[in-house]
């Protein structure tokens, strides 16, 4: 995409006169250092800057050696630390170009998804899928592999068309899918190693409404013969389970409504029935801040997400893990962890178990693969859940788990470097872009680059 057509901008892109670089770009030097969301976690830097445009973007990256790109803060590990400098495009978050011929739309870096969804619906326009919360940016989202669920949907990066980024030396760089398949697949799960994606472009459906139904206690063995099964029967399915009693606390189905189309659902679900009134994923607590459900349709983008964009999204103060398993291993896995209930009980909110499909993304935990995840929200209690991690991970570990980046996990480097058969070429391809490791950060020294 070229500069003129970048300029061909939507109703809702920033205006205002052209700035010098770093005239008007922020910098909260000296200030104390940013807390993640959840607060568990404190970055080793307050020296944050704030640019307002790419050339200011470009300006910062070739004044400083040491960078880390600092998305919307909904990572609970050190993925985007810094002990020098971070850099946030949460000022550059505005739609670029909404392109009805190519059905794509272009946001800046700093672009989160619950701030252009209805825009997008307005237009006549869908995403293939959204995340569990729509408060997270689209470029962190996409650069860590996050992914929404539904057997027949890829994780959030499958969406992407073109990335466009500021280089170690401060150059645009523009990566299409098109045009440049190899180096695409190897740079959009880019864990921020490459440099500051500017502006992200991303491929569009047809817009569409969808239902969401809760069903309520699905005993787990049903799950033995009846897993694929299940998955099927939505757009979009979501188990959750306290892994108390061997039982399946809420499935959630969320479902496309044809236009016209008679709809009607289960009310037997291999044992599970119909909630009768709406739910929150942990059980006591208020659904006040949760996507509509009871069978009621409504634009996919007040669907697809477990929580609305206006409220404090999941517990708020809380710590997660996530692990990805080959589809094939979903019901053992399960039960694997299952062995665990007296001990991990205590000290969680909710298991979330999902499944994405496969897709070519070097860094991507379903490369060539779909997989199943099981992903945890615990209690705050750093230390207890620290203890837990490796237990899990022990009783996943005949299937080869692989951790969610953003989330807790204490898997060895070694093991987890085994586990992406290209990790050799997605360093080269991170040599090209960064030769001095100036987006290098010690999470990233540490699972990537260790012997």
């Amino acid at each position: 995409m070229d500069k003129r057509t970048f300029l061909k901008t939507s109703s809702l892109l920033l205006t205002g006169a052209i700035l010098t670089p770093l005239q008007g770009c922020r910098l909260n030097s000296g200030k104390e250092p940013l807390k993640n969301w959840a607060g568990n976690l404190t970055y080793s830097t307050g020296n944050v800057l704030y640019p307002k445009t790419v050339e200011q973007v470009q300006e910062v990256v070739r004044q400083y050696d040491k960078l880390r790109s600092l998305g919307s803060r909904h990572s609970f590990n050190k993925i985007a630390d810094s002990k020098e400098n971070q850099i946030s495009l949460k000022e550059m978050n505005k739609v670029v170009l909404l392109d009805k011929k190519a059905n794509t739309i272009t946001v800046e870096g700093g672009a989160r998804y619950g701030e252009f969804v209805t825009y997008l619906h307005q237009n006549g326009y869908a995403l293939l899928n959204l995340a569990s919360l729509p408060h997270i940016t689209v470029v962190g989202a996409c650069a860590t592999a996050t992914h929404g669920s539904g057997v027949k949907n890829g994780n959030l990066s499958t969406s992407v068309s073109a990335i466009e980024f500021v280089n170690a030396a401060g150059d645009l760089v523009t990566i299409p899918k098109q045009k440049d398949g190899d180096d695409f697949f190897g740079a959009v799960v880019n864990l921020g190693a490459f440099g500051v994606v500017t502006k992200i472009t991303l491929d569009l459906l047809p817009t569409f409404d969808m239902k969401q139904v809760v069903y309520r206690n699905l005993p787990m063995e049903q799950l033995k013969d009846n897993f694929d099964n299940l998955q099927s029967k939505g757009y979009s399915v979501s188990l959750f389970t306290d892994w108390k009693n061997k039982n399946i606390n809420e499935v959630w189905i969320k479902s496309r409504v044809e236009k016209g189309a008679l709809t009607t659902d289960d009310l037997d679900l291999y044992g599970a029935k119909p909630a009768s009134t709406t739910m929150h994923p942990v059980e006591d607590q208020s659904a006040e801040n949760v996507t509509e459900q009871m069978g009621k349709p409504g634009p996919w983008y007040e669907r697809m997400p477990h929580f609305k964009m206006g409220f404090n999204p999941s517990t708020g103060k809380e710590l997660q893990s996530e692990y990805f398993v080959p589809i094939e291993h979903a019901y053992d896995a399960m039960m694997a962890i299952e062995k665990l209930h007296e001990k991990i009980s205590p000290h969680l909110f909710i298991s979330e178990i999902r499944t994405i499909n496969a897709d070519n993304f070097w860094l991507s935990p379903c490369y060539k693969k779909t997989c199943v995840t099981f992903h945890t929200t615990w209690k705050q209690e750093v230390d207890i859940v620290m203890g837990l991690l490796p237990l899990m991970e022990k009783q996943l570990a005949p299937f080869n788990p692989i951790p969610h980046w953003a989330k807790l996990f204490t898997i060895s480097p070694s093991v987890l470097q085994s586990r992406y058969e290209k990790l050799a070429d997605f360093k080269n391809l991170v040599d090209r872009y960064d030769p001095d490791g100036k987006f290098r950060n010690e999470f990233l020294t540490e699972n990537l680059y260790s012997s």
